[in-house]
């Protein structure tokens, strides 16, 4: 269950971001619905995970995209934005996404050796090497498939060379890391893009956080309509 407590209007309000890829483009949509970190955020040398905003009532923390998810749904922060392959994997039930910001786009794949011309057809067993076992294993289960999921958080790609796993389930952008190392997209789980989430409690209690929401929402309406003229 939420933490209700964090979510009092008349507490600071907790803004956490994701490090890596999504929140470079992140920042300018942040800044026109009001939220610019201090100068120490840019700052590479600064190792502080916590800083003041251009709102008095709010403080923005910075976390890896795994554990944006569980801060919200669990209160310790009321919003934030994450990608929607974290949404899946979790599957919290405190969490609430109200606008696809249409940034970050990717997907999560699978993928194996170029050279690996195994047929899974009619296999039963697979070894997967991935950050995301939940959404892993309901891909493969969705085919009748077991997945035995490996766990890793970085360095996928070398897992099928090494014989750690012949298959691995991981993000995918433009597709060269993939090409680099001797892989190929063999199936697309899901299309992903970053979504502003909050907490479900805070959301109901907290006015500053639906006009938050609400100030995203117009900003992500009037992007779709300027890129649809």
């Amino acid at each position: 269950m939420a933490n209700k407590k964090s979510s009092t209007s008349s507490g600071q309000l907790t803004f956490v971001v994701p490090k890596g890829r999504i929140l470079e483009e992140a920042l300018p949509l942040m800044a026109r619905a009001g939220i610019v970190p201090e100068d120490g955020f840019h700052d590479k040398r600064n190792r502080s995970l916590s800083f003041n905003t251009s709102r008095e009532d709010m403080r923005l923390i910075r976390v890896r995209a795994f554990d944006v998810a569980t801060f919200v749904a669990h209160g310790a922060a009321q919003i934030g934005i994450v990608g929607s392959d974290v949404i899946e994997e979790f599957n919290y039930a405190d969490l609430y996404a109200p606008v696809d910001l249409d940034i970050g786009h990717c997907r999560l794949s699978v993928a194996r050796l170029a050279g690996d011309t195994e047929n899974d057809a009619g296999a039963s067993h697979l070894r997967v090497a991935t950050k995301y076992p939940g959404l892993t294993a309901r891909h493969f289960e969705a085919r009748g498939i077991q997945a035995e999921c490996v766990k890793l958080n970085g360095a996928m790609e070398l897992a099928p060379s090494l014989g750690l796993a012949r298959q691995i389930v991981d993000l995918v952008s433009s597709g060269a890391t993939l090409k680099q190392n001797g892989l190929v997209e063999t199936q697309r789980i899901i299309d992903i893009t970053a979504r502003l989430i909050v907490n479900r409690a805070a959301y109901k209690t907290d006015p500053r956080v639906a006009a938050l929401v609400d100030a995203f929402r117009k900003d992500a309406e009037k992007r779709a309509t300027k890129d649809a003229a």
